[in-house]
């Protein structure tokens, strides 16, 4: 497979569902079959390059012309299990989000109004079609969203710390159940709502909840990291435990201790400044 750049493409999360190969149609588990036997399958860095590359033509391209026939593969307990890129689908989805990050002068500049607004008439032709459609993979850059940490566990934390510049980079990652994420949103959200007016975390677990819905119950949920690792400075990195402060500050909120709230929340606060530092420099 030729390669776009060599150049590593920083800055953004992911959370991610693997499938059962059962979960699929007949027609598309065959593919996903065939696809998971491949020795050699591409990385979400390989997403990253090619996307980046359709931005580089006159007009740019911002959304591939054809639906990606890649995926991600994990083995669950013998289970071959599979999270679909659709870098298409999701290509739409986050150019309708990006008014909200880019001022307009730029956002112009980047993709003009015309190229977005024929986007966009495509995206509502497709989903009139496919109106159950939704994207295996969620995407967040410069940030971890707190919600995310609800699903997982300090337990669940894999962290490798790579071989240095040339070599590979560092990896945290969190993998839990399906099932078990379920529960711990529907635990969460129990607590929250008990304890906090109705806002962005209480509103994001509720959209994070549906999401998971929508799936089999034997699937495989993924947090990575990504390109996140990128932005953390290594000591950092390593002593990254987000998902164990959620969970205590959730717990806190529970019996009613909100001082042990404040500082897990004091923590994360702390520990994602130098990100939001380096977002706010670019």
């Amino acid at each position: 497979m030729p390669k776009v750049s060599a150049v590593n493409v920083p800055y953004t999360s992911y959370l991610r569902v693997y499938e059962p190969l059962a979960a699929f149609p007949e027609s598309e588990r065959d593919h996903w079959t065939r696809y998971a036997r491949r020795a050699e399958r591409p990385s979400y860095q390989d997403e990253l390059r090619r996307s980046l590359a359709d931005l580089l033509p006159t007009p740019p391209v911002p959304v591939p012309v054809h639906e990606s026939g890649d995926a991600f593969v994990a083995e669950v307990d013998g289970v071959v299990c599979v999270c679909p890129w659709r870098t298409r689908l999701r290509g739409w989805q986050a150019l309708g989000e990006l008014g909200e990050d880019l001022p307009a002068s730029v956002l112009d500049a980047v993709l003009p109004p015309l190229v977005r607004r024929q986007a966009a008439l495509d995206y509502e032709r497709w989903l009139a079609r496919n109106p159950d459609a939704r994207p295996w993979i969620r995407t967040s850059t410069w940030q971890v969203p707190l919600n995310w940490f609800v699903l997982v566990t300090d337990e669940e934390r894999e962290y490798e710390k790579g071989t240095g510049p040339a070599g590979a980079a560092p990896l945290l990652r969190y993998r839990t159940p399906m099932v078990q994420a379920r529960r711990r949103t529907a635990r969460a959200l129990r607590t929250l709502r008990d304890a906090l007016d109705d806002g962005p975390l209480i509103e994001g677990l509720v959209d994070v909840g549906r999401w998971l819905e929508e799936f089999h119950p034997r699937s495989l949920v993924e947090l990575d990291y990504g390109g996140l690792v990128h932005a953390l400075p290594a000591g950092d990195l390593e002593g990254d435990h987000s998902a164990a402060d959620v969970a205590e500050g959730i717990e806190a909120l529970r019996t009613g201790d909100g001082a042990t709230a404040g500082e897990a929340y004091g923590r994360l606060v702390e520990r994602w400044r130098s990100v939001r530092d380096r977002r706010s420099a670019n």
